[in-house]
């Protein structure tokens, strides 16, 4: 039986992190642990009234030095698998296990909760931007990734040591590109997420396409070059 660790980087949750802790313990027998990346609410403060295991750094560092963080405690603790778990409360706990499965059977390295498996994507801007992702994404790897922005990741410890010694990697969909061309293989697990309750996402319109426009230029400049291993 592999261990598992469960990964929830939380800014300002304060409002959902219980119920995603709750949700986490209730439905899967897998650790956990929230990178509280100083929180300007009591993010921090409700987690140590719960006793959650918690990571809390002491300046706001981004998302992504928060999965490194995970990445390395996951490493350093000996985990075979880590999920990469929005703190927001729109990822569901009872699709875990299914992610998991897929990596222990030997199916794939990365295993991708894919809201666009059987599902079509809705007719929207965000969803163009994901449409575009995967193109560029497909035209650099010749692999499609149906939901590329998908925070809800499983990684089987060769990818874990990926992250490990490349800190330029993020939890976003160039990294994605850059795991292809290295040789892990990713399949997509079709799961159902939820709409945010509380609090606002960090993506207004002006940021969402500052990301389009770094993913863009990242996959098809930076990553679609990474020299293939031997």
């Amino acid at each position: 039986m592999s261990k598992v660790l469960i990964i929830i980087p939380a800014y300002n949750e304060s409002q959902n992190i219980e119920k995603t802790v709750k949700d986490v313990i209730e439905n899967t027998d897998y650790d956990y642990v929230i990178i509280n990346d100083c929180s300007k609410d009591n993010t921090k403060e409700v987690c140590e009234k719960n006793n959650f295991n918690i990571i809390s750094l002491p300046i706001n560092c981004g998302l992504t030095s928060g999965i490194q963080i995970g990445m390395k405690y996951a490493y350093k603790h000996g985990y075979d698998i880590a999920i990469q778990f929005d703190g927001d409360g729109q990822h569901q706990a009872k699709y875990l296990k299914e992610l998991v499965k897929e990596i222990e059977n030997k199916n794939c390295d990365i295993a991708i909760g894919s809201r666009f498996i059987t599902k079509k994507k809705p007719k929207n801007m965000r969803m163009l931007g994901s449409s575009l992702l995967t193109g560029a994404i497909k035209l650099t790897t010749l692999k499609t990734i149906k939901d590329p922005t998908s925070g809800m990741r499983a990684y089987n410890k060769k990818a874990i040591e990926k992250f490990i010694q490349n800190a330029s990697l993020t939890p976003e969909p160039d990294t994605l590109v850059y795991m292809i061309k290295k040789g892990l293989k990713i399949k997509e697990i079709q799961v159902e997420m939820k709409e945010r309750e509380f609090g606002e996402s960090y993506l207004n319109p002006i940021k969402s396409m500052q990301y389009m426009v770094n993913m863009f230029f990242s996959i098809l400049f930076i990553r679609a070059v990474t020299i293939k291993n031997k």
